[in-house]
């Protein structure tokens, strides 16, 4: 996987491969990420933001294994991480 947690924050909100990519770590918990489907959750639906049908698909999978209220956390973090990752 390309982006390693330091590489995180260079990241654009175009970057698909990257934050696809880190959909697939933190939902899995590989490639030195803990599991955690909240955080998986946001970075899959940035990667669908930017154009990626597999990213929505592996969103839509994840959700059904989440609560409401785990989905509108990650729904929050990714609207906070697009924020501060887009052209003004």
């Amino acid at each position: 996987m390309g982006s390693s947690p330091a590489g995180v924050a260079m990241l654009g909100a175009n970057d698909t491969d990257a934050l696809l990519d880190l959909g697939f770590a933190y939902s899995t918990g590989t490639s030195g990420y803990p599991m955690d489907l909240i955080t998986a959750h946001k970075w899959f639906n940035l990667a669908a933001l930017a154009g990626s049908s597999e990213a929505q698909y592996c969103r839509a999978d994840i959700s059904d294994q989440m609560s409401m209220r785990e989905i509108a956390e990650a729904q929050r973090q990714a609207r906070t991480w697009l924020a501060g990752h887009t052209a003004h």
